[in-house]
């Protein structure tokens, strides 16, 4: 059996799971995808079981509790790739399926009516559409509310009339085509709070989230489907900014993506103690979650980068994103990367380009034959990678 592989990371750290490739051939913005099999649903039950029972003993005593999200998916993107938690909205509360996203900043689900939205899922998880007037505790958020016009101001609302008691709205678009149109609401969200080593208390704020009525591109998928996406960005609408502005949680989220087979993973609004975790600082005063990353090594090696490339300004620097499956070099940094991995397989496999993607054929064990890759940031945090965290098996042929 020979295999091939192409050159790409699949890992799981705190914060996102991602892939590289080369930048120039991305959207800024990737819709996650990932399914499981009917089956496994019990057993995801009891994985999530077992990550609470774990994880909930490493969770920093902080006022307010710590508020805890269940998160389900994979990063493997030949099952689509997707992780997402559930929020219950309403009264009576009602759960729904939202894509955890690092890389934007508002909660929204789809509402009823909604012609354009998916009515199914084959992610196996139902879906369901958020009726305004089916909550007694939900109200429509006005253009004269204070949280609107802050929304405006950052461009994350707009008013279509004058009048102070028109509804707030507010429309997306997403840089892989697809799109996200409604207005804002004001509900009831339930969660569980963390107020012990292995207690659980269920609480409930009002927050201000989206609600979708037109929906475009991949959001209209079925095969793709979930009830909306949850934004972990800075601004004062995000979920984590509007807990903490009420006492409920810290301005701190922790989040772990596992990379194995089974997926899932951690989603706290708080911090994780756990030995052995390494910290970098995030670039001040950016939009987005940017980090300093420095170098990447191949075998221990530094490869030869200009630092420019790796430079935070407008259009450039290292972005940490949830909701893109792949991770992306600009090309003064991938393609000495790739150079690197080459060189050092030359001996023993067979290297090729197909469709723009540097791939190889090998006999042998990637562990055996590939180099393993270290990726420096700030403060002296590195991650390394072994090659199955950097190769993606793309099929295989029988020989003789």
């Amino acid at each position: 059996m020979q295999s091939f592989f192409g050159a790409g990371f699949l890992i799981g750290v705190f914060l996102a799971v991602l892939l590289f490739s080369p930048a120039g051939s991305f959207p800024t913005t990737l819709t996650l995808e990932r399914s499981f099999p009917m089956n496994r649903v019990v057993e995801l039950s009891a994985l999530r079981a077992r990550d609470r029972y774990r994880h909930g003993r490493f969770l920093q005593t902080v006022s307010g509790g710590v508020v805890d999200f269940p998160v389900d998916g994979s990063a493997d993107p030949f099952t689509v790739g997707l992780y997402f938690t559930t929020v219950k909205l309403g009264t009576p509360p009602k759960e729904y399926y939202v894509q955890i996203d690092t890389g934007s900043d508002i909660l929204w689900v789809s509402c009823n009516p909604c012609g354009d939205c998916p009515k199914s899922s084959g992610l196996g998880v139902p879906l369901t559409l958020f009726d305004v007037s089916g909550s007694s505790t939900a109200s429509v958020v006005s253009c004269s509310d204070a949280r609107c016009t802050s929304a405006i101001q950052t461009m994350e609302a707009g008013c279509s009339s004058q009048s102070a008691n028109s509804q707030c709205n507010y429309s997306f678009q997403y840089g892989d085509g697809s799109g996200t149109s409604g207005y804002y609401v004001s509900d009831t969200l339930y969660f569980g709070t963390v107020v012990g080593n292995d207690m659980t208390a269920n609480s409930s704020t009002s927050v201000v989230f989206g609600c979708s009525t037109a929906q475009t591109g991949d959001l209209t998928k079925a095969e793709r489907a979930v009830d909306g996406i949850f934004g972990f960005g800075q601004h004062d609408l995000s979920i984590i900014s509007q807990l903490s502005s009420r006492g409920v949680s810290p301005k701190v989220f922790s989040h772990c993506l596992k990379g194995s087979d089974n997926g899932g993973g951690i989603l706290v609004l708080g911090e994780i103690v756990e030995p052995g975790i390494v910290y970098t600082p995030l670039v001040q005063s950016q939009p987005h979650y940017n980090l300093n990353m420095q170098s990447i090594a191949v075998n221990g090696q530094t490869l030869s980068i200009d630092p420019a490339v790796f430079a935070t300004s407008s259009n450039s620097g290292t972005i940490v994103d949830s909701g893109t499956t792949l991770a992306y070099l600009a090309e003064g940094a991938y393609d000495p990367f790739i150079t690197a991995i080459t060189a050092a397989v030359s001996q023993s496999v067979q290297s090729f380009v197909t469709k723009g993607n540097q791939c190889f054929s090998t006999t042998s064990s990637v562990d055996e034959v590939f180099p393993s890759v270290t990726l420096n940031f700030q403060g002296g945090a590195s991650m390394i990678l072994k090659p199955e965290d950097y190769l993606l098996q793309q099929g295989s042929v029988v020989t003789l």
